[in-house]
Order: structure tokens, then sequence, then C-alpha cells
């Protein structure tokens, strides 16, 4: 578990050995040794970090300027531009991820998707070394999906959202607006349902 050593620190990263003991990013250090008793804290070595993203950005660029970063290891590409030269966007992101592993010694996970929200929830999909391509019925993907993968949602809001009947994708994207604006507000509400429904025009905006 990578933190403070204080019990009153918080979780900045928990390995995949720790995680099934439902250790995870943000939780207070005190809860996260209650849970996992034998976990190893280190501290974190961000000059390390900022390093090796450097090295993954690099490799992103190699295959488009379209980058959007999300943090230091996660971003929104946009290889539509790019297909001609390296391939499909399957075939791309096995390519990164290839590229990725000699230049770093890291495995990286991967979504390809039409829009940017089905991306993101596809990359989460099969870590840590997954690559999950969304079928081009995007609504259908995210349905049976649960919200807490719903991207956005966020920790305080998926469960106000969950107790107020809503579990899977289908249930957001069928949703009555007036019910879901009682929960998020009437601009949150509207975002999600569309998200749901697999509608997303946002681009990558390169250099955020």
């Amino acid at each position: 578990v990578v933190g403070g050593p204080s019990k009153r620190g918080v979780v900045c990263a928990a390995s995949y050995e720790a995680r099934p003991f439902g250790v995870r990013s943000a939780m207070p250090m005190g809860e996260a040794l209650r849970r996992c008793p034998d976990a190893i804290v280190v501290p974190p070595r961000m000059q390390r970090y900022v390093e090796v993203s450097a090295k993954v950005f690099a490799v992103f660029h190699r295959f488009t300027p379209l980058v959007e970063g999300l943090s230091l290891d996660e971003a929104f590409l946009d290889v539509t531009g790019s297909r001609g030269l390296f391939g499909d966007a399957e075939t791309i992101a096995r390519k990164i991820k290839g590229e990725i592993l000699v230049d770093t010694g890291l495995t990286a996970s991967a979504g390809v998707a039409t829009i940017k929200f089905a991306a993101k929830i596809a990359s989460d999909l099969d870590k840590p070394n997954g690559l999950v391509v969304v079928p081009e019925d995007v609504a259908a993907f995210l349905a049976p999906l649960p919200i807490e993968r719903m991207w956005g949602l966020g920790v305080k809001a998926a469960p106000r959202v969950r107790e107020a009947g809503y579990a899977t994708g289908a249930d957001l994207a069928g949703a009555e607006l007036d019910g879901l604006e009682a929960v998020l507000g009437k601009a949150g509400a509207a975002h999600v349902h569309l998200l749901a429904r697999g509608l997303d025009d946002r681009v990558v905006v390169p250099g955020r």
C-alpha cells in the first residue's frame, strides 16, 4: 500500500494483492490497515512516477498527437487519423501496450471505443493487463454494468443513485429525467442519461 505511514494518512495506491481486502485509493490509512493488517506501507516516490509517466506519454505520442492526459499514467488518445499507418484501433492499442512494456517494464490496460466515456470504462474492466474493445452498440455494452462502473458518478454519488433504485447502465438509460434529477440535479441527470445511452460528443483535447 502506497501512502504515508501514519494511520491518519491516506492511501495513494494499492497493489492488486491488497485490493481484494477492500483497500483502495483515497481510503484513510487506518481503515486500510484494519482491512489488511499484513499490508506493507511504502512511501510515494513522486519523482520516479514523473519519470515513468514521461516514458508512457512518449509512447502515446508515437501513435498520435491527439493525447489528452487524465493523470500521470492515463490518457485519452484519438487514433482516427493514425489507422492508415498503424492499423485499426485495437491493433494500435496492442502496439501501445507492447511498447510500454518494453520501455518501462510495466503492463498497461486499454479500452477501445468510439466515445470517451465507454473507452474509459473499458480500460478499467480487465486490469492490470487488459484490452477491452467496446462493440458498435455502445448502449448494449453499458447496459449490464453496475452503476459503480459509470465513470464520473464517484464514490459519493453512486450510493445515492443506487438507493434511488438505479442499479445498472440500463436503469440509467431508461430512467425518467425527473427521477434522476432528484438525485443528481438537472445538469447532472441530463449528462448521465446521455452517457448511459452511449451518447458522448466530447472530443480528445490535446495538451489538457
